[in-house]
C-alpha cells in the first residue's frame, strides 16, 4: 500500500452502539472520502473482521486515528490493535482537533460532535455558519459560527433509545423495532403501535427541525445544514430546503485532523 506521505490511514469512530472505520488513501479533495468503510457492532470478536477488511495490508502497516465516546469499547479495541502488532495508534482528544471550541469545557463535549464540526468547516461557504445534524444512537444538532468556531448544540434521544425508554419505563407499551428514520409513518396512529411509531418518528424530526430554526435566529446569515448518519438522506428534505447529506462526516473529520497532525 502506498500513497501520499502519511497515507494510507484508518479513521475509527467509536460510538455508543457502532464502531465505524474508514480507510483513507489521500486527502486530495475538499473533504476526504474513505476508499472503503466498515460498520461493526462492538461484539466480543467483531474486530477480527478488520483483518479481512484491511487486506492485503495488516493492522501494523497503517496508522490508526481514533475518536471515541465509548471508553470501554475503545480500550478493548486498542488492546486488539496492539495484539495485532499495530504501533501507530492515536486516541484523539478535543485539544488535538483543528477547531476552536467556544465553550467553557471543550473536553466535556463528545468528540464525535467536534470531529463533525471539523469536517463541516471544510464544507461550509466562507463566512457562513453551519448546522450539523448527526442521526445516531443519540441525535445531535450543533452550530458552527461563520468564523468556524463550535458554539454548542443540543442532544436528543435517538429513535432506538426513545423506543426502548417508552417500553422499559411503562407497564403496557410494547418494545418497537424501529428501523430508524428512513420510513416516515403516518402521523395519525390508529392503534398503540402506530401511535408509538408516529410519536417517536415525528417527535425526532420535529425536534431537529425546531432546533435548526432556533439556531438560525442566533446567527446573522442563514446557516448551511449538513446531515450525517444512516437515515440522513431520507430526512434531509423534511428538515431544511438546503440540507445536504454527507456520509462519513465524522470519519472525514478524523482524517482532516490526522492530516493536520502529520
Amino acid at each position: 500500500m502506498s500513497g501520499e506521505p502519511g497515507y494510507p490511514l484508518v479513521a475509527v469512530d467509536v460510538g455508543n452502539s457502532r464502531v465505524k472505520f474508514g480507510l483513507f488513501h489521500s486527502q486530495n479533495t475538499t473533504l476526504p472520502v474513505p476508499s472503503r468503510s466498515l460498520d461493526l457492532a462492538p461484539g466480543e470478536d467483531s474486530f477480527d473482521a478488520l483483518s479481512l477488511w484491511l487486506a492485503p495490508a495488516t493492522p501494523r502497516d497503517v496508522p490508526w486515528w481514533i475518536g471515541s465516546v465509548e471508553r470501554q469499547v475503545s480500550s478493548r479495541f486498542v488492546a486488539w490493535l496492539r495484539s495485532a502488532g499495530a504501533e501507530r495508534i492515536t486516541l484523539l482528544a478535543s485539544i488535538d482537533l483543528p477547531l476552536v471550541v467556544s465553550l467553557p469545557r471543550p473536553d466535556m463535549v463528545g468528540i464525535d460532535r467536534l470531529l463533525a464540526g471539523v469536517a463541516a468547516n471544510r464544507l461550509r461557504p466562507p463566512d457562513a455558519p453551519a448546522i450539523v445534524v448527526d442521526l445516531g444512537t443519540a441525535i445531535t444538532v450543533d452550530l458552527i459560527s461563520s468564523a468556524g468556531a463550535f458554539l454548542g448544540g443540543a442532544i436528543l434521544p435517538g429513535i432506538g433509545l426513545s423506543a426502548r425508554a417508552l417500553h422499559e419505563f411503562t407497564d403496557l407499551l410494547p418494545l418497537l423495532d424501529m428501523p430508524g428514520l428512513a420510513e416516515p409513518p403516518p402521523a395519525l396512529g390508529r392503534g398503540t403501535v402506530e401511535a408509538l411509531r408516529s410519536g417517536i418518528y415525528w417527535g425526532a424530526v420535529g425536534g431537529v427541525k425546531q432546533l435548526i430554526e432556533l439556531f438560525s435566529t442566533t446567527v446573522e446569515t442563514a446557516p448551511q445544514v449538513y446531515l450525517t448518519g444512516g437515515a440522513a438522506p431520507a430526512v434531509a428534505g423534511l428538515l431544511a430546503d438546503s440540507a445536504q447529506y454527507v456520509p462519513h462526516l465524522t470519519l472525514a473529520g478524523i482524517a482532516l485532523t490526522a492530516d493536520k497532525e502529520k
